[in-house]
């Protein structure tokens, strides 16, 4: 008997199979995020940008920043509906997931004191949120709660991806150091390198199709949603 396969080659998924393993790498994906900026965290040379905000208000508030990356991911959610944006598996996850990780990882990793042990944490951090991203994005359940509040705002203000990104993101930033958040070369070299690592890591994680052609839950997700949760 002839074993189906993709376009591309390799073997096809059945449907039972293909949500299975969307499952788990969405799961795993928002899992491994959370840790990898945890890593950041704990490297003390810079935060992604959302990061810097999430720091800067758990400085505030004496809240530890998992607990304040849910509270921020549920606020922005909030914002989805007048934009009209229609939240999947993958967004409501995000928003417990993530946050729950980061203190978990936090938790556990011992404290990092030079930097002959920080820049290698920091380039850790930053290599492995690019493979969640690749996990997590490819699961196709729908895009985190900032990343759709970005593109809401391109949908209902005609403005680029690009600009709206821009234009919340360097918000975040100056909000986030602001309030003590911590911006350095971790904060640059994020910057530069998520977009082609976690390009790299959605071709090496992309799902088959089903065997038999059909689809299941939530496939979707914006059009020209960003590469993070």
């Amino acid at each position: 008997m002839c074993q189906a396969t993709t376009t591309t080659g390799g073997p096809a998924l059945s449907t039972q199979s293909r949500l299975a393993r969307r499952l788990i790498q969405l799961y795993v994906g928002l899992a491994l995020y959370g840790a990898s900026s945890a890593l950041l965290v704990e490297a003390g040379l810079g935060l992604e940008p959302w990061g810097v905000l999430h720091q800067g208000l758990a400085e505030l508030t004496g809240l530890s920043i998992g607990v304040v990356s849910i509270i921020v991911g549920a606020a922005v959610l909030l914002l989805w509906i007048p934009l009209r944006q229609r939240p999947g598996l993958g967004t409501v996850s995000n928003v417990f997931v993530v946050g729950i990780a980061m203190d978990a990882t936090l938790a556990a990793v011992p404290a990092t004191h030079g930097l002959a042990l920080r820049i290698p944490l920091m380039l850790a951090g930053i290599v492995l949120n690019g493979v969640a991203t690749g996990l997590y994005i490819a699961a196709h359940f729908g895009p985190g709660p900032r990343d759709g509040l970005m593109t809401g705002l391109h949908r209902r203000t005609g403005r680029s991806i690009r600009l709206t990104r821009t234009a919340v993101e360097v918000a975040v930033v100056i909000t986030g150091f602001v309030l003590g958040g911590t911006i350095g070369i971790g904060t640059v070299l994020y910057a530069v390198s998520i977009g082609p690592l976690a390009q790299l890591f959605l071709r090496v994680f992309a799902v088959p199709p089903a065997s038999d052609g059909s689809t299941v839950v939530a496939t979707g997700q914006p059009r020209g949603a960003i590469l993070r949760p």
